[in-house]
């Protein structure tokens, strides 16, 4: 190999030239809750630890980024890098199918794209003052950190009237995708949950798609309980790194 130089081409980034040859890049992308997260894009391990050096020394720090657990080559790069494990995400998959549950007297299950903006806004906002206050945030899973708040990408449960409980949703080509379900922490244990599941089961079913996946933290025990219930399967499993 010839000199290796490494260019930062952006603000966040940055390219390895070896004799004006581009044969790695690294980027640092934004969440919505201001966390950056890394990526290096490179076949050797020179290659790979020279850029992701350039990036820990130039951007302010905690840094993060994502792995599959699965990819062990992936992961040593990041731990040789200076970052280590914060958090497991599993990965479930589910069959669709089934009949949507009768809500009880009292609950309203409103499919995706029913829901009113405003009263979705305050229920998005309650909900995460909510995990904020207790487990935090920052613990759940990247997928659900989205902005601009969109009914298309929800259903929602609603008791007496109130927006209590949401799912939110991407509807991809071959499965439904569930970022978040949460239930406001009043209207927990009344099945709420359960039934969103099994809504979000039957339409992905009547739109021709076969499953339903999720990532969801292993900690969140009552997540791990609701899918777990309703016959998904662990299919893999994601790591958080973080350098502090």
């Amino acid at each position: 190999m010839h000199t290796l130089v490494i260019t930062r081409v952006a603000e966040r980034q940055w390219h390895a030239l070896d004799d004006d040859l581009v044969v790695g890049r690294g980027e640092a992308s934004p969440r919505p809750d201001g966390r950056l997260f890394l990526s290096v894009d490179a076949w050797h391990d020179d290659v790979f630890a020279r850029l992701a050096a350039a990036m820990l020394a130039a951007l302010p720090r905690p840094l993060f980024t994502v792995v599959d657990e699965a990819d062990a080559d992936l992961r040593t790069r990041w731990v040789r890098a200076g970052l280590t494990a914060r958090r497991r995400e599993w990965e479930y998959v589910l069959a669709a199918g089934g009949d949507a549950a009768l809500p009880r007297p009292g609950l309203t299950l409103l499919p995706v794209g029913a829901a009113e903006l405003d009263p979705l806004r305050r229920l998005d906002r309650a909900i995460r003052a909510e995990i904020e206050s207790t487990t935090g945030w920052d613990q759940m899973p990247a997928t659900v950190l989205s902005r601009p708040l969109d009914p298309a990408h929800y259903a929602v449960a609603a008791e007496s009237g109130a927006y209590v409980g949401l799912a939110r949703l991407a509807l991809l080509p071959r499965h439904t995708r569930i970022g978040l379900i949460a239930v406001r922490s009043a209207h927990r244990q009344r099945g709420i949950a359960s039934a969103l599941l099994a809504q979000i089961r039957a339409a992905t079913h009547a739109r021709g798609v076969a499953t339903v996946s999720a990532d969801v933290h292993e900690a969140n025990t009552a997540a791990v309980a609701l899918f777990e219930a309703a016959g998904a399967r662990r299919t893999g499993s994601n790591l958080e790194l973080v350098i502090r």
